[in-house]
Formats: C-alpha cells, sequence, structure tokens
C-alpha cells in the first residue's frame, strides 16, 4: 500500500473511530431514532447531488437498508442512549466479523476455516466476560445487549452486501447513498411511534450548533467520506489488505471516549476487551500466520 493511500486508511479509521463519540453526543441533544432519520435524510439528500443512482433493484437495495442501516444503527443509538459507553460499544460492534462468518455459512453455505472457528471461540469468551461484567462500571446490560444486537443486524447486512455483488452488481459508496431514501422511513416511523410526537417536535425545535455538527459528521464524515474512501481502497487493493484497518477503529473509540466523554472501564471488560481483540486478530490473521508457519514444522 503506497504512503498516501496508508495515510486514506488513517483517516478512515479516525473519521470512525471518532463516530462513537459523536453519536454520544448526538443523544444528549436528540432522540437517538429521530437523529437516525436526519442522518440517513442528510446522506440522500446530499450524496444524490453527486453520486448516481447504482444499478442494483430498489428489492436488494431496500434488504440493505432495512439490515444494515435501520436494523444495525437504530439499535446502536438506543443502545448509547441507554447506558452503553462510546468506546466499549466501538469494540463490541466489530463482533460483526463473527455473525458475519455465521450467516455467511448457514445462508451463502460458505466453508469456514479452522482459525475462523477458533476465533469465534475466543470472541466469544472475551464477549461473555464483558457482558457478565452486567450493571458494573457504567455500562448496563440492556446497553451490551442492544449493541450486540446491532453486531447482529451488521453481520446480516453484509450478507446482503455479498448477495448483492455476487449478483453481478457494484455495492459502492452509490448504494450507501440511495439506500438511504429507504432507511430513513422505518428511523422517522418509529422514532414517531416509540419517542412520540412531543419528544420530536421539541427536539427539532431545539436544534444547535453540536446537533448541526453531529448530523453533518454522521451523514458526510461517516457515511458518505468514509464509505467513499473505503470503495476506494477496495477497489485498488484485496479485501484481505484493507479490511483489517478496521481493527484500529475501536482503538481510537476506546481513546477518544477516554479523552472526551471521561469514559472507564472495569479490569473485567479490559480483559473482555483484549480476548475480543485477540479473536478478531486470529480471524483476520490466522490462515496466513499458519501458512508461513507450516512449512517450517513440517
Amino acid at each position: 500500500m503506497s504512503l498516501k493511500d496508508a495515510f486514506i486508511g488513517l483517516i478512515i479509521i479516525f473519521i470512525w473511530g471518532f463516530n462513537f463519540v459523536i453519536i454520544a453526543w448526538g443523544i444528549e441533544s436528540m432522540p437517538p431514532l429521530l437523529m437516525g432519520g436526519l442522518r440517513f435524510l442528510l446522506v440522500a439528500l446530499l450524496g444524490s447531488l453527486f453520486i448516481r443512482k447504482p444499478d442494483i433493484p430498489w428489492r436488494w437495495m431496500a434488504l440493505y437498508a432495512f439490515t444494515l442501516c435501520f436494523c444495525q444503527f437504530s439499535l446502536l443509538f438506543s443502545a448509547l442512549a441507554l447506558g452503553m459507553p462510546a468506546g466499549l460499544a466501538s469494540l463490541v460492534l466489530q463482533s460483526q466479523a463473527v455473525f458475519t462468518l455465521l450467516f455467511s455459512v448457514f445462508i451463502l453455505k460458505e466453508q469456514i476455516k479452522t482459525n475462523q472457528v477458533v476465533a469465534m471461540l475466543i470472541a466469544g469468551v472475551g464477549l461473555y466476560i464483558i457482558g457478565s461484567s452486567g450493571q458494573t462500571g457504567s455500562m448496563t446490560l440492556i446497553g451490551f445487549t442492544l449493541t450486540i444486537a446491532a453486531a447482529i443486524a451488521w453481520g446480516l447486512g453484509n450478507v446482503v452486501n455479498r448477495v448483492i455483488n455476487q449478483r453481478g452488481y457494484r455495492a459502492n459508496i452509490g448504494l450507501v447513498v440511495w439506500s438511504s431514501w429507504v432507511a430513513m422511513v422505518p428511523f422517522f416511523l418509529t422514532s414517531y411511534w416509540v419517542e412520540g410526537e412531543q419528544a420530536i417536535t421539541q427536539s427539532l425545535n431545539n436544534l444547535n450548533w453540536l446537533s448541526a455538527v453531529v448530523l453533518f459528521y454522521l451523514a458526510i464524515g461517516a457515511s458518505i467520506i468514509g464509505y467513499s474512501l473505503w470503495s476506494y481502497l477496495l477497489t485498488h487493493y484485496p479485501a484481505g489488505q484493507v479490511a483489517p484497518l478496521t481493527l484500529a477503529v475501536p482503538i481510537v473509540g476506546m481513546v477518544s471516549a477516554g479523552f472526551l466523554l471521561d469514559e472507564t472501564m472495569t479490569t473485567q471488560q479490559v480483559i473482555g476487551i483484549c480476548i475480543v481483540m485477540f479473536g478478531l486478530l486470529v480471524n483476520v490473521f490466522g490462515a496466513r500466520a499458519y501458512r508461513a508457519i507450516k512449512p517450517k514444522v513440517a
């Protein structure tokens, strides 16, 4: 990877890592479901001005929008609103790699490798340790559970993304932008049903500069810029070389949350985090490491 593209990778890591602090700031002034609807409204309005509609049937864009956009982020935003620390959420959400693997095996009938099974077991132990800490520290059990559910939704969305690619369509930034027209609909409907008309009206009337910064960061930074740069790297390098960059996102998320949100973690949670990260590393690099040492063992 060239120096320029390595720098682009760092930009993506910081954009997506800092995104969790932005979400935490946003839910202080907006109901989480309303914030999600406004985010995707901005993505659709601004992105459609510059990015053409992809040659993907609407039914596939709708399925992508429902799983990866609506389900993932409605659950994640609600998790942070209900007591999930932003830094810890950035790590737990990466368990999507495990769920993506499981769904790929059962839905797409893909083969599973030994290192992937080991990685799932390791990550599962780490998540159990984090989850069993319960209400200790600043984490709530409902917040942790919703974050896991968001990771499951992300995993389903990844499978939908793979199916779209397998059918010969290009699942790139165009899909992210144009599926937002669909994603904002369930966000606004559930916001009206769950959060209520009064909360929505009050929030819209009290929008301030911080609310605007949050929404534009989520829409332009995390969505349009982040996914555009991600698509650029995936078109120039193998997925196996680009995908490991996401492992650094929780590091940025936890460090920035510690500095800006004063979040702290218990010893049990730190141990669980280390185990999960090790499991994710095994999933990404395990097969490569085995191939490297196999000739020496033989």
